[in-house]
């Protein structure tokens, strides 16, 4: 699965989410301009002992997202859609689009693809929720549909643990 952050602008914001998808072996692809360099401080703190794992793209522009991903289904995440994000049902190879933390995505990209626009369902007085949490929100449920496809062995061991734990902690 495929997470993409156009324009991203905070950091941690992005740290956090390089953490995710390294953690849950997501693809993550940052659309320029960054609101911050690659090896900022902050962005490397929220996931520094990660980055290793994580297989990430960096692409000049959006058009250049949809070239290397082309045939895949995209999702364009907003609090302006009429499908909520667990109306879906996600396949393992989908792309999960997200806008910066200010803005969101730009209103071209959401009209030219209004059927493809989901929402996290959100009380009308909140403007949005933290970037890092939507994303995490959204590709969990996705997922979590998806039978977490690239995390057996960890699923595998947790079967195997179960025998071995105490009652006391369960």
């Amino acid at each position: 699965m495929h997470i993409v952050l156009v324009e991203p602008e905070i950091p941690g914001n992005t740290g956090n989410i390089s953490r995710l998808c390294a953690a849950e072996h997501l693809t993550l692809h940052l659309v320029e301009p960054l609101g911050f360099s690659i090896d900022d401080k902050h962005l490397k703190r929220a996931g520094l002992d990660y980055w290793k794992f994580l297989d990430i793209h960096i692409h000049k522009n959006f058009e250049s997202v949809k070239q290397m991903l082309k045939g895949k289904r995209f999702f364009y995440n907003t609090t302006k859609a009429k499908h909520v994000y667990t109306d879906i049902s996600y396949k393992e190879d989908d792309v999960l689009v997200f806008g910066k933390e200010t803005k969101g995505l730009p209103e071209e990209l959401l009209l030219e693809n209004q059927d493809s626009c989901i929402r996290i369902p959100m009380v009308e007085e909140a403007r949005s929720l933290n970037l890092s949490n939507a994303v995490a929100i959204v590709a969990l449920e996705a997922l979590r549909q998806t039978g977490f496809p690239e995390l057996k062995k960890g699923n595998q061991y947790l079967e195997k643990m179960k025998g071995t734990i105490s009652n006391e902690y369960v």
